[in-house]
């Protein structure tokens, strides 16, 4: 029975404690969601099964990968565990440490394949730090508007505009124009999510439009003639647009149900380039034909869609940017892939998420969906 002693004597009534505590699930414990997980392994385990025929079944290729994977779910569980206020204290330091490991590869970084973008730390590792901006970035923007008053003021707008444009254009200068297009991305994606209204977007987007002829005018010449093989492939199919006849002749060749796992003519036979990194879309094509694309298609919006729902549970300003730019991200990732190997974007050398033979980006992809699991595990511990 409940005292009413307490009401008497001025109190509130409370209920009696049942005495039963719920028990925090083992997923709970691990601050992980397993719908987003069960999917994310899914995709890392069928990536590795295109790997390895993309590779010309050589066994190393997708061990390495694999090994990737497992350093990259690692950072993705030791980032759940922090709360969302840890990330928005982080965002600062992460943000500025990011900009002097750029300025640091503008000085002293190492080359490869014609562009200066890696940090060589000797015996240890080699990295990318553009990759760590598609995080850190974001995370600064996301923290400096969650500060203020929303939908964003002219003077927030600029603000965020430097914070955006200082990495953008050090990573285009390495030169790297997928990644800096992918980072800058990301920043705008926070900046959208913030409030902004259809009529600012609208006078963003003509002056975006108008600033093209300025854009074309800085870009170095392969990536204009990239954009010229994009309108005309066939204006030069023996160089610039080999690889984009090569990848859609792949696709095409498929056909409905693909002409088998390791039975591909294009990729077996090294005609197709770059087929285990970013034209890996084309092996996947022509090796299970449009049935097997649309499967990975569909995993891949499956992903999109839980992730857009756990973004919006965030309980607060600076995680619902934050997770809403990760996975909007993400999701870029994906379209621009397909686009360009399908011959529908120009090529920008962007890799197709978690199937692509890579370890700085598997590592980045992995961190962001970490910390947008934090965002979400952690939300009962936020105010609104």
């Amino acid at each position: 029975m409940i005292d009413l002693s307490h009401r008497l004597r001025g109190h509130p009534v409370r209920p009696p404690a049942s005495g039963i505590a719920r028990r925090r699930s083992f997923w709970e414990r691990l601050h992980l969601d397993p719908w987003l997980l069960g999917m994310l392994l899914l995709l890392m385990l069928a990536g590795l099964v295109v790997l390895y025929s993309a590779s010309g079944q050589y066994l190393q290729v997708p061990i390495a990968q694999g090994v990737r994977f497992g350093v990259a779910l690692t950072v993705m569980l030791v980032l759940a565990q922090f709360s969302p206020a840890t990330f928005q204290r982080w965002a600062f330091p992460a943000y500025l440490a990011g900009l002097l490991m750029l300025v640091a590869v503008e000085l002293i970084g190492d080359m490869g394949m014609g562009a200066q973008r890696w940090l060589v730390i000797p015996g240890l590792i080699r990295f990318q730090p553009s990759e760590l901006m598609k995080l850190a970035m974001p995370m600064m923007v996301a923290s400096y508007l969650c500060r203020r008053e929303l939908p964003p003021r002219v003077r927030d707008l600029a603000v965020c505009a430097l914070l955006i444009g200082m990495p953008v254009v050090l990573i285009a200068k390495q030169p790297d124009l997928g990644t800096s297009l992918l980072v800058a991305t990301a920043g705008v994606f926070v900046v959208l999510l913030a409030g902004l209204t259809w009529r600012f977007i609208a006078g963003l987007s003509l002056l975006a439009t108008a600033a093209l002829p300025l854009l074309w005018m800085n870009l170095h010449n392969y990536q204009r003639q990239r954009v010229l093989t994009f309108l005309d492939p066939n204006s030069d199919p023996l160089g610039s647009g080999w690889n984009i006849i090569q990848s859609t002749t792949a696709i095409g060749s498929g056909g409905l149900m693909g002409k088998g796992w390791l039975q591909g003519t294009q990729s077996q036979l090294e005609f197709l380039p770059e087929r285990h990194t970013d034209f890996i879309v084309a092996v996947l094509g022509e090796e299970f034909g449009l049935v097997g694309m649309l499967a990975f298609l569909v995993l891949y919006l499956m992903i999109v869609i839980r992730g857009i729902v756990l973004a919006g549970g965030a309980k607060n300003t600076f995680g619902r940017l934050l997770a809403g730019s990760i996975i909007l991200t993400f999701f870029i990732y994906v379209f621009v892939n397909v686009g360009m190997v399908s011959g529908i974007l120009p090529v920008v050398g962007v890799p197709l998420p978690l199937v692509s033979f890579g370890g700085t980006s598997s590592v980045t992809l992995m961190a962001g969906f970490g910390i947008l699991m934090a965002i979400h595990t952690h939300r009962r511990l936020l105010p609104r």
